[in-house]
């Protein structure tokens, strides 16, 4: 055997999952090792285009928020999403989105409203990896095996031994690690060796995609330039993304119903009919791809020490930006699990509550973005003959095309609900009082501290986020200073669980926070609340740290 190597957990894959939950076990003092089979800063294709404001809340936590907001189109780039008959032709309609110089000024409009100090940030994924990388790579307790290949694992009772080989050069390494989890992709092998089964909608569309590189195509639109600009007319629908704001852009074609092979639709034509140019139009590809968009989920995302994030656990659409997303919500939970059982306070039946939290979530959100484009899809096969057409009728069909497209759209660009709604309802490590999750859609949702919801955001009376005063653990949040907390503060001491009691000065916080004290988790959800410390502290304690079975 060749080179061998210890790390307390082994992440295979340096995308944004993969360097995100890298980072946070970095941060929480855990000894990480990165295995990518790519070269040292091989972009990534295209394909993600959005990072969330949960999203973006992390990246705030790991201290990256600047960075990757300022990466990506320029400044003042509108990241609106357009809809026209084609990308030069006439716009039926547009959801305004402030350009990043405005994201955090912004008001009005149905993207300015945002309850974070963190909004969204509309940045293609072959900008937003290489900042995370160079963070990585400078973060402390963190190695990164660029050209390295994962091709087995054997577990036992004290961890994980993986064999892999440097691509290069031909030298075979051996990892010992206490955990490994996989971060590999669509395809991923981790997921295969574990034997867990991908099971859901095989088909939800498909797409061919083209990333090229046009230098005038600016200057042929009739309209100010957008984000994302929608095309759609009775020959070809289609959506064509500004990846640099000045020439380059991906263009999705969506084949429709009965086209089932992609060499059947012609390439060329197809991006011609959707940007309404001729033959004078001159532009390069830069790359291709052909895709089925789908709706798959692992029916588990663990074995043992083993466990899967992002697209290895789940495939779907899309829709709302929500592919990548979700996977760094579940490295995200599953991070700080990680770091408090190597840590000792956590025991290990509370890795159980990653799967038992993450998997019902992403059955929702996926559904959410499988609806949705199923919605999108009867919208672009039933567009009205006469969208084109000159004088009043077309006028009028453009007009009801053009209130239909936003309101069913705003939705998805716009997505509260599946940012803050979602909650935890079936964890072992969440002390529920009997009071039922507020109901969420894809836009829309309540605040609130009902356990298992996402901790409410509110901005404290000195003009600061009640985010950046939360400790890295667990924080009890103290509405009333005059109610004890020591029994607490002692129970968890005794457990060794890591605890910081905050006193919350809003006012904003009144009418969110109905509670005395709100225990808010490492990953801000609420794992407990009330208007005193319970009679039995050190069960609370247990709960939070996986100690109780979940019937307790």
């Amino acid at each position: 055997m060749g080179r061998k190597l210890q790390a307390q957990v082994l992440v295979v894959g340096a995308g944004p999952v993969g360097m995100t939950l890298a980072m946070d076990l970095a941060r929480r003092g855990v000894d990480v090792l990165v295995a990518e089979i790519r070269h040292r800063g091989e972009p990534p294709n295209v394909k993600c285009n959005h990072v969330s404001a949960r999203s973006m809340e992390i990246f705030r936590r790991l201290g990256i928020a600047q960075a990757v907001r300022d990466a990506g189109l320029p400044a003042d780039y509108p990241n609106d999403v357009a809809y026209r008959t084609t990308f030069t032709g006439e716009e039926l309609s547009r959801i305004p989105i402030p350009a990043r110089r405005d994201r955090y000024t912004a008001r009005g409009g149905p993207d300015a409203w945002w309850p974070t100090p963190e909004p969204p940030h509309r940045i293609n994924q072959i900008y937003l990896e290489p900042v995370l990388f160079a963070h990585a790579e400078a973060t402390p307790g963190l190695r990164i095996l660029n050209r390295t290949r994962i091709d087995d694992f054997v577990q036992d009772a004290d961890g994980v031994t993986a064999s892999g080989v440097n691509l290069d050069t031909g030298e075979e390494l051996e990892i010992r690690c206490d955990y490994l989890v996989g971060c590999d992709g669509g395809k991923s092998g981790v997921r295969k060796k574990i034997g867990a089964k991908l099971s859901g909608t095989d088909v939800v569309g498909r797409v061919q995609s083209t990333w090229f590189r046009a230098p005038d195509l600016l200057q042929r639109a009739k309209h100010p330039p957008a984000w994302a600009t929608f095309s759609l007319n009775p020959r070809r629908s289609g959506n064509v993304y500004a990846i640099d704001g000045r020439e380059t852009f991906l263009l999705h074609n969506y084949l429709k119903a009965g086209e089932t092979e992609f060499d059947a639709v012609d390439r060329d034509w197809a991006i011609r009919t959707i940007l309404g140019v001729g033959a004078d139009f001159r532009y390069e590809i830069i790359s291709k791809e052909d895709w089925v968009g789908r709706r798959l989920v692992a029916e588990r995302f663990r074995d043992r020490r083993v466990f899967i994030c992002g697209d290895a656990a789940h495939l779907w659409i899309p829709m709302a930006g929500y592919g990548m997303n979700a996977g760094i919500a579940d490295a995200m939970d599953l991070s700080w699990l990680l770091a408090a059982r190597l840590k000792g306070w956590a025991t290990e039946e509370a890795l159980a509550a990653y799967e038992a939290e993450r998997q019902p979530i992403t059955e929702q959100v996926s559904q959410f973005a499988m609806n949705h484009a199923l919605a999108l899809q009867k919208e672009r096969e039933g567009v009205p003959p006469g969208i084109e057409a000159p004088g009043a009728e077309g006028e009028a069909a453009r007009a009801a095309a053009g209130r239909a497209l936003y309101d069913l759209n705003v939705k998805q660009y716009c997505c509260g609900g599946l940012n803050f709604g979602y909650f935890y309802d079936r964890s072992p490590l969440i002390a529920y009082d009997g009071e039922a999750h507020p109901a969420y859609s894809m836009d829309r949702f309540a605040p609130s501290t009902v356990p298992g919801c996402r901790t409410p955001h509110v901005w404290l009376d000195d003009g600061s986020s009640l985010y950046d005063a939360l400790g890295p653990d667990y924080t009890l949040l103290r509405l009333d200073p005059e109610v004890s907390t020591a029994a607490l503060e002692e129970a968890a001491a005794q457990r060794g669980v890591p605890l910081r009691v905050l006193d919350v000065a809003s006012r904003e916080a009144a009418a969110i926070y109905r509670h005395k004290l709100v225990l808010s988790r490492p990953d801000q959800h609420v794992a407990w609340r009330g208007d005193r410390i319970p009679a039995d502290p050190l069960a609370l304690v247990d709960r939070i740290r996986g100690a109780l079975s979940p019937s307790c």
